[in-house]
């Protein structure tokens, strides 16, 4: 049985790695979080120490591992600004790093992080639930077996409506977030590089505080994108369904739906870090500099490659 803290305990994405730690066996020593409201710990580790300051966390974390006691897992839930500080805070304890995506916002950042994994000897994992989806992973055998002689085109369309308060909180600061193409899109980035290799292009065609869409040319894939929070976008059938979001990949005219079994995966994921199999730094780093060139790249409004939906 392996030992973790949590930092982030109160965290809209907190309870999948609750879940995750009690579902592969683990257990939570220790969580933290300024918000207090963290009764989501008594239905999976109600004898957890709880921690409103960080550095109070920090300092019983540090007691436990000069006895010998330390916690093996540092599982960081946080706003993406402060991952890159609460990784190092994890390797500082003597503890493997399990962070939300994105690992950190600037790709710069990364190789400071892997400079750190080789000096703790430790690992900073990351979570890319899509790889392990089992749609998706039957569309990677498909695709590594098929000899396709020109580049797939793709559409993808990703609808996850959210209210006012996003724009209030720190996700709506794009400082903090590194906006809506990393916080709600770098995992369907990081989807695309895995399957079709490396980015050769990138056009932006719309950007805003509710949308984006845009078009990559990768190494095997042509690739036209549209990722909103707006409920407006929502396709009609979507509501009548009472779907709250719409996940949509479609490849040469064949659509993949895998909006459902997104939210699950977690578990999955933990399980593959534990063997030592789960995806670090050199697995996020693709995804994290292409959505970096995205927010650093000029807006065309015209072009031949606009998503369906753009048009």
């Amino acid at each position: 049985m392996k030992k973790f803290g949590l930092i982030g305990v109160a965290g809209f994405i907190a309870p999948r790695h609750l879940k995750a730690i009690y579902e592969t066996g683990n257990n939570l020593i220790a969580g933290t979080d300024p918000n207090d409201s963290v009764g989501i710990l008594d239905k999976y580790f109600p004898e957890a120490l709880y921690f409103k300051e960080i550095e109070r966390f920090d300092r019983y974390l540090e007691k436990l591992r000069r006895k010998g006691e330390g916690v093996d897992y540092i599982s960081i839930c946080t706003p993406n600004y402060l991952h890159d500080a609460h990784i190092r805070l994890a390797l500082r304890l003597k503890a493997n790093a399990i962070c939300e995506k994105p690992i950190v916002i600037n790709p710069w950042n990364l190789d400071a992080l892997e400079e750190l994994e080789e000096e703790y000897k430790k690992k900073v994992w990351t979570i890319l639930q899509l790889r392990v989806h089992p749609k998706i992973l039957k569309l990677k055998e498909k695709l590594d077996s098929e000899k396709f002689d020109k580049k797939y085109k793709i559409i993808l369309t990703y609808i996850t409506p959210r209210g006012p308060w996003y724009h209030i909180s720190w996700k709506g600061d794009e400082e903090k977030s590194g906006g809506l193409a990393m916080n709600i899109g770098v995992h369907f980035f990081d989807l695309l590089l895995w399957l079709f290799g490396r980015e050769e292009k990138i056009e932006v065609h719309f950007y805003d505080k509710n949308k984006i869409s845009g078009y990559l040319e990768l190494e095997k894939a042509s690739v036209s994108y549209f990722l909103s929070i707006d409920k407006n976008d929502l396709p009609k059938d979507n509501l009548n369904k009472s779907r709250t979001s719409f996940r949509s990949l479609t490849i040469e005219g064949e659509e993949i739906d895998f909006s459902s079994g997104f939210e699950d995966l977690h578990t999955v994921v933990y399980e593959k870090i534990l063997k030592g199999d789960g995806f670090g730094i050199k697995d996020a780093k693709p995804s994290i500099e292409v959505v970096y060139k995205i927010r650093k790249t000029e807006v065309r409004k015209v072009s031949k490659n606009l998503h369906p939906w753009l048009k």
